[in-house]
């Protein structure tokens, strides 16, 4: 059923984000540093001012001690006289003011002072209402000053009249040191915030460099071309990251290689004997016996053929993609009388273990097997029609003195060429000498696939006396090598 309207419903598409993943590390270590600097400032802020009017505070209560120690020892004879030697022993500190009241009305005030008392009229109406002979403790805001005063009642025998001592000190004056120091913070603090940016954006900028470029090479690369790589610069996550991906394309690009090569290669050995079947059923004569039993037993004879390439080309695909899953400790003198048994089985030749090295190693046993069976069977098609077959193993050492696990198989027949030497181990490359280019082409590379599977080799050099010599060299860990058994020195020879 059609949309009613007309609108045809489509898949969203990709769309960047609103905010890069730069900008948003970015805001995340700016909103976490502006809230750290926000926090210590405030608690710092609080501490200092909840200090500095617990100051205020014990200095107001001691001047309630020194106006009694004053008051009683001036020996006045009226509430005046009192209140005078008050005014003139209990001196204002800075940002506090003094003042003197006698029945509510000021009468007495020191001549220098910060600000004046006698002046503010809400501040002598608290008197008033305070007048309960008590030391009284309060704040009050007048006259456009916060102040913290103590009211310090004063009496002297004989005098009816009431008197009250007042001390009070401007809050605001007091704390603007902090306040200052307050701004000066926040200043610092903008300032502090606008570097962490600026080098928060440089930092994440060239930590997110080999990102943006792994997300560049990913848009550039295509099924047809993953030869694109990316820069890996320091030593840090991000870098070996790069050097994951970078390492994770060289294994795609060389699967791809092989897939291609491989698809190539079938395409051209099949081409062979599928036009062969075709010509030969095109002109076989029906009507001839003869000729169809001929070209029936020929097809049938290509389409053999054409089934053992096919499997051919399944091992090799199947020991290329193997990791090696069945590796174990393994006796490796055994493993090679095991396969000289097997192998006379191919042919008529006689076998012979010319050296064998008593180790315990780690292998696939089974793809090791099939690789020597392989050496073996290509020995037997290209070497020699009868004679001596040798097989065998040793430990030797590489150029760089590691020790090296070498398993060999040698003919006596006419050998491998020079011009053919550098590619026998390749894919469907058939030696020329010998009984002719019988097989696949494809055990050789079979070989080369289950040694490098082993992370070794497998070369070819010409055997002393004639023929060749092929070899599979593995490294061997000696320090790590399961049960490990010396060799004797007689089995150590190449």
């Amino acid at each position: 059923m059609s949309d009613p309207i007309g609108v045809r419903a489509t898949r969203p598409s990709w769309r960047s984000p609103a905010l890069s993943v730069r900008v948003r590390i970015l805001a995340a270590i700016l909103l976490v540093t502006a809230a750290g600097l926000g926090v210590a400032g405030t608690t710092a802020y609080l501490v200092q001012r909840e200090r500095t009017l617990i100051e205020i505070d014990a200095m107001l209560s001691a001047t309630v001690d020194d106006v009694r120690i004053v008051a009683a020892d001036s020996a006045a004879v009226d509430l005046r006289g009192a209140l005078r030697a008050v005014i003139a022993g209990v001196r204002p500190a800075t940002n506090e003011s003094t003042l003197a009241v006698i029945d509510g009305v000021a009468a007495l005030e020191p001549r220098e002072v910060d600000f004046r008392l006698a002046d503010d009229a809400m501040l002598q109406r608290s008197v008033v209402e305070a007048a309960s002979g008590d030391v009284v403790l309060g704040t009050v805001t007048s006259s456009g000053r916060l102040l913290r005063y103590v009211f310090v009642p004063v009496s002297v025998d004989g005098d009816p009249a009431r008197g009250t001592f007042i001390a009070a000190f401007d809050l605001n004056a007091e704390l603007q040191p902090i306040s200052d120091a307050s701004r000066t913070y926040l200043i610092v603090g903008l300032v502090t915030l606008i570097l962490v940016g600026l080098v928060g954006w440089v930092v994440a900028g060239r930590l997110l460099r080999p990102i943006r470029g792994l997300r560049e090479a990913a848009a550039r690369i295509t099924a047809s071309d993953v030869s694109e790589r990316i820069p890996v610069v320091g030593h840090d996550d991000v870098s070996a990251l790069t050097a994951t991906v970078n390492d994770m394309l060289d294994r795609l690009q060389g699967a791809l290689t092989g897939q291609r090569q491989l698809l190539d290669d079938v395409g051209h050995e099949l081409k062979t004997p599928i036009t062969i079947v075709r010509g030969h059923l095109e002109l076989m004569n029906a009507d001839s016996a003869v000729d169809v039993v001929a070209t029936r037993d020929l097809a049938i004879d290509e389409l053999d053929r054409m089934g053992g390439l096919v499997r051919d080309i399944s091992a090799l695909a199947q020991v290329e993609r193997s990791s090696l899953q069945n590796c174990r400790p393994t006796d490796i003198a055994a493993l090679v009388k095991r396969v000289r048994v097997k192998a006379a089985a191919l042919s008529a030749h006689r076998w012979v273990v010319t050296a064998n090295a008593a180790v315990v190693v780690a292998v696939d046993a089974d793809k090791l097997t099939q690789a020597l069976l392989q050496l073996a069977a290509n020995a037997v098609s290209h070497g020699a029609p009868s004679g001596v077959i040798e097989l065998g193993s040793a430990i030797a050492a590489d150029a760089a003195g590691r020790p090296r696990l070498r398993l060999w198989v040698s003919d006596h027949g006419p050998g491998v060429s020079d011009e053919l030497m550098p590619h026998i181990f390749d894919r469907f490359q058939r030696g020329t000498r010998g009984r002719g280019p019988v097989g696949s082409g494809l055990g050789l590379a079979i070989v080369a696939a289950i040694a490098a599977a082993h992370d070794g080799v497998a070369r070819v050099t010409p055997t002393p006396g004639g023929g060749a010599t092929f070899t599979i060299d593995l490294p061997l860990d000696l320090a790590n090598a399961p049960a490990f058994a010396p060799p004797d020195p007689k089995d150590i020879r190449l």
